[in-house]
């Protein structure tokens, strides 16, 4: 099972927190199954939260990904832009 990302964890928290206060606060709610509810619902607000929030990425975007040349043998450094490994041919064109 893969872990939370730090943002999920910190979203969902706050989520958690905001709305659980908020849903005390505006209808004043003051019996126990009342607080037992809200509770019930600021949960789950803070796991929805958390689970929309997208999730680091552990491969590369394929669509990013820049691939190198390979590696000349006895070649050192990186390949510049005028290193080209193919022979020029002459043109048969005149």
């Amino acid at each position: 099972m893969p872990r939370p990302h730090p943002a999920q964890l910190a979203y969902g928290s706050a989520a958690v927190v905001l709305s659980a206060l908020a849903m005390l606060l505006v209808p004043q709610a003051r019996s126990g199954a009342g607080v037992v509810v809200v509770a019930c619902a600021a949960l789950a607000l803070g796991l929805l939260v958390a689970l929309r929030i997208p999730a680091g990425r552990t491969e590369p975007d394929p669509r990013t990904v820049r691939e190198t040349p390979p590696a000349r043998p006895g070649h050192r450094g990186a390949a510049r832009a005028g290193d080209d490994p193919r022979v020029p041919q002459p043109s048969l064109r005149r």
